[in-house]
């Protein structure tokens, strides 16, 4: 399984930089249909989203974005918590956590 990442041409540098091998830079207004159609690619398991992108969806969609989990959907950027929160709620496991709690 890949990983994604869908954004604005500036949200998408780093990771192609990084060696992301599946980038999509799409206009915001495109964000939407770009989602859903990879959101039904069964060969993507982890999609890297701009959390400003998602906030510009439609709640039903925004909804079932977050609750995907094939792929696993990973907002980006502001507001979004650390990123201790972020990797439990992408996996379901907090890999942080002690045996003291």
């Amino acid at each position: 399984m890949d990983i994604a990442v869908l954004g604005s041409d500036d949200f998408v540098l780093g990771f192609r930089l990084a060696g992301v091998k599946r980038i999509y830079s799409v206009p915001a207004k495109d964000f939407e249909q770009k989602v859903l159609e990879l959101l039904a690619d069964s060969s993507i398991g982890v999609l890297a989203v701009s959390s400003a992108d998602l906030e510009g969806l439609a709640t039903v969609i925004r909804k079932k974005v977050l609750e995907s989990i094939a792929p696993v959907v990973v907002p980006i950027g502001k507001g979004e918590g650390d990123l201790r929160e972020k990797v439990k709620r992408a996996i379901g496991v907090d890999l942080y956590k002690t045996e003291r709690g």
